[in-house]
């Protein structure tokens, strides 16, 4: 009898056949790009690739008059041969306002049109560097300035009005209240989980119930990159997670999703957008001018993780950033508070 698959696993065989089929709809060359970046991608970067080229190729064919009557399909590496810079800077051009298949406007800023571009120079660099394509005007082509976004999160007061609203569920409608009682349990373990350790929301859907261990205060969870790791949680966590697994015990899951840590109403595994929906329910009660999201609430605990220790390399680790610059890029206004902070620590002259 074959070991049941786990979530990040089974997750990752969808994506790769969710992706197989996205593949179908770009020319036939682009398969040995999706081959070639797979070893250092995972299959949702991919996926996201997959669209981006979509949205490319689909500008070639409407906007390049040598292509504008052909499939998407008979696009060659030769007709990417032929392309200047001045196409792709067209393109960029393109991004910032456009209709898709189903004649829907879509317009992309600019951190939406930076990943585009990106995903273009990656696949220009990928047929270039083996010597497949003799021009690469994607490398030439300068990424879009990006202006610094403030990072939204919830203040002190606002994480503890949030957790009270979840367990006490004073403010919501009545239809709300009624789905309340059956699930305020396992909202406020799975809200308190989230404020708690910073993990993302797709480390926390993924959780079983043997992936925690009361014994040294940790959850095990599958990082980015499928890599497996322990991640600490506090008392506060701990009592709520224990409450939970109480009203756990009592739940008969549905086949298939019996290890899952948190089940939705219908005994099945939460999904991400179910998190997605919970999260915004609840934090528009106390926050109604932010728009929080579980990534939000991740910046949360990694804002006051740094305001407790100041250690910026701690809250990279914590945080699962494999770059502690992309920690830095996120606490930069932390990081000046601190500095400014440091002016008056040394002192030149006795008073």
């Amino acid at each position: 009898m074959s070991t049941p698959l786990s979530y990040h696993q089974q997750k990752d065989i969808d994506n790769v056949k969710h992706l197989r089929e996205l593949i179908k709809e770009l020319p036939r060359f682009c398969g040995d790009f999706f081959r070639g970046i797979e070893p250092r991608t995972s299959s949702r970067t991919r996926i996201a690739y997959a669209y981006d080229l979509k949205v490319f190729f689909d500008f070639l064919k409407k906007e390049n008059p040598a292509l504008c009557k052909d499939d998407i399909q008979t696009i060659t590496l030769d007709h990417l041969d032929n392309l200047k810079v001045v196409d792709i800077e067209e393109y960029m051009e393109y991004l910032k306002y456009r209709f898709n298949d189903r004649n829907q406007q879509v317009t992309n800023k600019e951190r939406g049109i930076m990943r585009k571009i990106s995903c273009l120079k990656s696949f220009y660099n990928y047929y270039y560097r083996n010597e497949r394509l003799q021009n690469n005007p994607a490398a030439l082509v300068l990424l879009p300035k990006l202006h610094e976004k403030d990072i939204i999160r919830l203040d002190v007061d606002e994480v503890a009005l949030l957790l009270d609203e979840v367990e006490n569920g004073e403010t919501l409608t009545d239809k709300q209240k009624f789905y309340h009682a059956k699930t305020k349990i396992r909202d406020l373990a799975l809200l308190t989980l989230l404020l708690g350790t910073g993990i993302r929301v797709s480390e926390c859907v993924g959780l079983d119930v043997d992936d925690i261990d009361f014994k040294n205060g940790g959850i095990r969870i599958v990082r980015k990159g499928g890599k497996e790791v322990m991640v600490y949680f506090g008392t506060e966590v701990e009592d709520a997670l224990l409450d939970y697994l109480e009203e756990r015990k009592m739940t008969i899951a549905e086949e298939g999703h019996d290890k899952a840590l948190f089940l939705s109403l219908q005994k099945k595994r939460i999904a991400v957008r179910s998190v997605e929906n919970l999260v915004k329910k609840y934090s528009r009660l106390v926050a109604p001018l932010k728009k929080i999201t579980p990534h939000k609430l991740r910046s949360t605990y990694g804002t006051s993780l740094y305001k407790e220790t100041g250690d910026i390399y701690l809250v990279a680790d914590v945080l699962g950033h494999s770059d502690v610059n992309t920690t830095k890029k996120h606490y930069a206004a932390l990081e000046d508070d601190r500095r400014r902070s440091a002016r008056n620590k040394v002192k030149l002259r006795e008073n």
